[in-house]
């Protein structure tokens, strides 16, 4: 009897760790500017440190906090591992360029983030990109990038996975 009282004492303090770690999730918002003859948008990409540093090895001293001088020293290594997983491409299938312009931290409720600031240019004005998008996919299959587009009027989500990792977007 005792020892039963023990294992159900144990799965109870299991089940609420678990149900304290929050799912692997990134905030993407793209904003579409005027810019004819091209399309241009604006992008902001939050992604959790604690992800990041799963991946990266971001806490260079070991102490279980990523600080803001670690992430700068990290910056051009998040930036190249998140870029590697963000592609667009217009409707003639012809890739858009991808242009990084600041990265800073942003808290969310459920930790520190790391804030990609970054433009997306296509070579011309277009109907519709396809963008897809495979971050943390490879190594957790549960992970879903939130995606927000915006233009001048109108705003839709997505919410992007393994099974929906390429989406096509009026800009």
């Amino acid at each position: 009897m005792r020892r039963a009282a023990l294992l159900s004492l144990a799965a109870c303090a299991l089940c609420s760790v678990a149900a304290a770690h929050s799912a692997s999730d990134a905030y993407l918002t793209l904003t579409a500017a005027a810019a004819a003859p091209r399309t241009l948008l604006h992008g902001q990409w939050d992604i959790a440190l604690r992800d990041l540093d799963f991946v990266l090895k971001l806490d260079d001293d070991g102490d279980g906090r990523v600080t803001w001088g670690e992430t700068k020293r990290h910056r051009s290594d998040i930036e190249r591992y998140a870029y590697s997983h963000l592609h667009v491409a217009d409707d003639a299938g012809t890739a858009c360029s991808i242009k990084p312009t600041a990265q800073m931290i942003d808290d969310h409720a459920d930790g520190a983030y790391a804030a990609l600031f970054f433009d997306v240019a296509c070579a011309h004005t277009t109907k519709k990109i396809d963008l897809h998008y495979d971050l943390f996919f490879a190594i957790d299959p549960s992970h879903r990038g939130i995606l927000v587009m915006r233009d001048a009027d109108n705003a839709a989500t997505s919410v992007l996975s393994p099974q929906n990792a390429t989406i096509s977007l009026a800009p």
